[in-house]
């Protein structure tokens, strides 16, 4: 019960309408990738050129995230999130006219790679804004991030899902075309919602350092979360297909968005004690437990429910690592040390993807499993030697304010 009290707290704060806007809002981000890969793909006949796509999709993603955080915090999240918003619509709309009417390959590529430079950063961005609205109440702090944590993981499980349902049933542009609806209304919305972060005329690059040594190990211990999601992705596809059940893919990655949603509302009943450190040393003790049984899957039972268990690892790594970054970065450069972590984590789950896919051609369809495992390892070794309260104490600027 108090659990639910400290969210109801949180969303009186930020307020319902803007929750809504924030989760309709970063759906878009989440349906874009495949939507990318399934569109051109249906309409070119080539998996090349539908992967070739989506790559750059997010390499765009990885790159224009910390420039658009960067710009919201020098112009205000009103500005920045508005522009965004109108240019991703448009990119979105490009590429889909693009392909559908066999426009050069080229043109179709620049598309792609526009939608991700342009994404609005609505869940980075509402994680600063949250984090300042909390104004440096450790407990509504951390059920805010821990509430936005679960508005993430609905997307990121729901995105996915709502487009290939519509590729299925309909046409693959029909997905694209309501991400483009999504991002042009509720990004909008966002971003004029009066809990809009101000901007900092003032700031300059050097005034305030990002690239601290924790903010770095903060970034390096998102990459190799990244790794995990990515090498997941192909060994959850390569198994279920081997096991000549390729459908249960989808529900099997539905599963495990649901238990990290509720493992990130469980996160707020933590008590005190357990301070940020702590759980990310906890944490990713559990994410190697979870990891190894799925060296041993031989069913799809087994691997629904080793899948199941790794989600319970998932939602309290990444809530409690935007935790860190808000002691550790000044208020002024928040949200694009909030993007660059979101960056860190595309970037290294595509670059797992691809070793998972290269292990699952050579060594087997669980051969991505041992990627997962040595990412989660590494996460451990690099918390248990790095993590600790001294090392991630809130910084004097931040202190101050």
């Amino acid at each position: 019960m108090a659990v639910f009290t400290t969210f109801g707290t949180a969303a009186r704060l930020t307020g319902g309408r803007v929750l809504v806007w924030s989760a309709l809002g970063r759906l878009p981000n989440a349906m874009a990738p495949i939507g990318a890969l399934l569109l051109v793909t249906h309409n070119s006949g080539s998996v090349w050129r539908g992967s070739a796509a989506t790559g750059l999709l997010a390499v765009g993603q990885a790159v224009g995230g910390p420039l658009v955080g960067r710009l919201a915090d020098r112009h205000g999240q009103r500005t920045v999130g508005l522009v965004a918003a109108a240019v991703n619509t448009l990119a979105l709309l490009a590429l889909v006219l693009g392909s559908e009417t066999g426009r050069p390959f080229a043109e179709q590529l620049a598309a792609a790679a526009l939608i991700g430079l342009s994404v609005p950063l609505v869940g980075p961005l509402s994680r600063s804004r949250w984090v300042r609205l909390a104004d440096g109440d450790p407990e509504l702090t951390a059920a805010t991030l821990s509430l936005d944590g679960t508005v993430d993981e609905v997307s990121f499980t729901a995105g996915p899902a709502v487009i290939g349902l519509l590729a299925t049933l309909v046409d693959p542009a029909v997905g694209m075309l309501l991400g483009a609806a999504l991002v042009a209304v509720c990004g909008t919305l966002f971003a004029l919602h009066p809990t809009a972060a101000p901007g900092h005329p003032g700031h300059r690059r050097g005034a305030g350092r990002l690239l601290t040594t924790p903010y770095v190990l903060l970034l390096a211990g998102m990459a190799l979360l990244g790794t995990c999601f990515g090498s997941v992705q192909v060994g959850v596809t390569a198994t279920t297909g081997a096991l000549g059940q390729p459908g249960a893919a989808g529900l099997i990655y539905g599963l495990m968005g649901g238990t990290s949603a509720l493992a990130g509302i469980a996160t707020v009943a933590l008590p005190a004690r357990w301070d940020l450190p702590l759980r990310l040393r906890v944490g990713t003790g559990l994410l190697v437990a979870v990891s190894l049984p799925l060296l041993a899957v031989g069913s799809v039972g087994g691997l629904t429910v080793a899948i199941g268990c790794l989600g319970l690892a998932v939602a309290p790594q990444m809530i409690t690592m935007f935790g860190l970054v808000e002691r550790t970065v000044p208020t002024a450069r928040l949200g694009e040390a909030m993007a660059a972590l979101v960056s860190s984590i595309t970037l290294a789950q595509a670059a797992g993807t691809l070793l998972a896919g290269w292990l699952a051609e050579r060594h087997g369809p669980t051969a991505p499993f041992w990627i997962t495992c040595a990412a989660a390892l590494g996460a451990l070794a690099l918390t248990a030697a790095t993590a600790t309260t001294r090392r991630y104490r809130r910084v004097p600027e931040l202190a101050a304010s």
